[in-house]
């Protein structure tokens, strides 16, 4: 349920942070300007606002409706920007880009065997792996892959003894189910008739 959670809500921040960029309307010579979507936040409060006063709606209640309605557009758009990039780390480069795909290639390998079994070993290893995978992509957000590389290699070194403890735990139970069907094969066998010679 956790984790099926936090799956909608990553997919939910990918969606919002590679929306498309945002339009924005230049301000005349002040360095500024204004998203088209608070300025249509704008547009339609002033309107309603002007209808709920020709139908005897009091200006005191009319007014800061007007006035909070964009303001709280353009708050709620950077607070859902600021909340989305929490689930989110982007990186860019080629070099961090393709260490984070070798990354992501052992990951995936995890993620794999986890998904072919329901053992806590797998499920927990394909976990660590994911954490790992978040700790390097923050890691080569926040800097270059040189002033990181002690980090990343310990990353990737643990990754490795992941994919190689789960490598080991799949050989292991491949081979108990092996001779468990070899076992069962033998049980099923009828024994021969015994001869007695006189």
């Amino acid at each position: 349920m956790w984790l099926q959670a936090e799956i909608s809500v990553q997919r939910l921040t990918l969606c919002w942070l590679t929306r498309r960029p945002a339009q924005r309307i230049a301000l005349g010579s002040i360095p500024a300007s204004l998203r088209l979507s608070v300025a249509a936040v704008a547009l339609i409060s002033l309107l309603t606002g002007l209808c709920a006063a020709n139908h005897g709606i009091p200006a005191d209640v009319v007014l800061p409706v007007i006035l909070l309605a964009p303001l709280l557009a353009q708050w709620l758009l950077g607070w859902l920007d600021a909340r989305a990039r929490e689930h989110v780390r982007t990186v860019e480069g080629d070099a961090p880009c393709r260490y984070l795909q070798r990354l992501a290639a052992l990951h995936a390998d995890l993620v794999e065997a986890a998904a072919s079994s329901d053992r806590y070993e797998l499920n927990r290893s394909a976990e660590i792996g994911q954490h790992l995978l978040w700790d390097a992509a923050s890691l080569l957000h926040t800097q270059d892959t040189r002033a990181a590389s002690d980090a990343l290699i310990a990353c990737e070194r643990l990754l490795l003894h992941l994919v190689d403890q789960v490598t080991q735990t799949i050989e292991c139970t491949a081979s108990e189910d092996g001779a468990a069907d070899a076992d069962q094969t033998r049980a099923r066998r009828p024994t021969p008739p015994s001869t007695h010679h006189s």
